[in-house]
């Protein structure tokens, strides 16, 4: 069924109850958007999952998502890498193709999880290239003083393809066509859903990945900013020999910052008893929170916190925000919550940490990165 038709059958199946949200929230107009939005999300869960998740993908990309006007509170703000975010939250292969048969996602609603094996289906580089270039001319059509703060930056997860013998010319050929437009760039050797692909976080293989596109980048000609911060995306469910390897080649080599974690191959035992809880593919939603967040505390304290980190996995809510900042983590991204809680959980999680972070004393986001490694001190990245 065309996503057209899907949009126009689930829209007007909610319109009573969007019709009881107005009459309800008039007197906040800026608020409206998002419950609006909420109930959309309702309906779109009586869709089959991926239906759900490409129907999300048109209304963003036909400016059908509310956009938060009110500004963040100033202890939200942080600048990683010279790159400055109004607030700490926040995949592509070379060629076209498909990904993996369908089905190929399945939601664990009692959990708030779902379980996927897309395999990087993906349009191409050239594909995303023409995107963000559409992207980065409505940025210069932008007014100065619009309200909502700074513009949302951009970060490019590179990853190759699946019959490709070649890894580093893969992520290269994604370098050169899409670094000009991200405001970083990340290597993603951690999907579970592409065969052979978690092989290159082994210490060699990773090493020589490295080098090269990083090779690639630096022989770019860039602007005054420089070129993109180089990232590397692991697993959550990695031996503690592969963690101190990651580590090694990651301060060895430069990379700038690590993305902690990927979804999870391992099924816990509230997962494996569900229905579709034994589906093959990656799991996220909060059964990956506390995996995910034992390897980032890891990740930072074998980088002596010398390097930013992007924290992901099972992020709901602002304490599980503020529990990523305070493992290691200088931004976080979330996924599964906005499928199951739509964009309304941004505003909800940016109003909960602001109030933890004031409760605990912290004037700032980044004076809380690493305050549970309180033997290593100042994050040295910030000297």
């Amino acid at each position: 069924m065309a996503t057209r038709t899907i949009l126009r059958r689930t829209l007007f199946g909610g319109s009573a109850f969007v019709a009881g949200t107005m009459a309800a929230y008039s007197d906040d107009i800026e608020q409206l958007p998002f419950d609006l939005a909420g109930v959309a999300q309702w309906t779109f869960r009586q869709l089959e999952s991926e239906q759900a998740h490409n129907v999300g993908l048109w209304c963003a990309m036909h400016g059908l998502l509310p956009r938060e006007r009110r500004p963040d509170p100033p202890s939200l703000r942080t600048t990683v890498w010279g790159r400055h975010f109004s607030n700490p939250l926040g995949s592509v292969t070379p060629l076209p193709q498909p990904g993996n048969d369908k089905p190929r996602s399945f939601r664990l609603e009692s959990l708030s999880a779902v379980i996927n094996r897309y395999g990087f289906n993906s349009k191409g580089v050239d594909a995303v290239r023409a995107n963000l270039l559409s992207y980065r001319r409505g940025l210069l059509q932008r007014p100065v003083n619009k309200p909502g703060g700074l513009p949302g930056l951009v970060g490019v997860n590179l990853g190759k393809n699946k019959t490709s013998e070649d890894a580093g010319a893969d992520y290269s050929l994604g370098v050169t066509k899409l670094g000009p437009y991200a405001d970083y760039l990340v290597i993603n050797v951690s999907s579970p859903n592409t065969p052979g692909l978690r092989a290159l976080q082994g210490r060699k293989e990773l090493e020589k990945l490295v080098k090269k596109v990083k090779q690639t980048r630096d022989g770019m000609s860039w602007g005054a900013a420089g070129p993109p911060p180089l990232l590397v995306k692991v697993a959550p469910d990695i031996t503690d020999a592969d963690k101190s390897d990651i580590a090694a080649v990651a301060l060895r080599l430069g990379i700038d910052g690590l993305v902690v974690t990927n979804t999870t191959i391992l099924r816990p035992p509230a997962v494996a008893k569900l229905p579709n809880g034994d589906e093959i593919g990656g799991l996220s939603g909060p059964p990956l929170f506390e995996m995910s967040t034992e390897v980032l505390r890891d990740m930072y304290r074998l980088t002596r916190g010398k390097l930013p980190i992007i924290g992901v996995g099972g992020v709901s809510s602002g304490a599980d925000v503020y529990a990523k900042i305070r493992a290691g983590a200088s931004l976080v991204e979330l996924y599964t919550a906005l499928a199951y809680q739509g964009p309304a959980v941004l505003r909800r999680i940016k109003g909960e940490l602001a109030a933890l972070l004031q409760r605990d004393g912290f004037t700032s986001v980044h004076d809380a990165v690493g305050a549970d490694h309180i033997d290593l001190g100042k994050r040295r990245w910030l000297l």
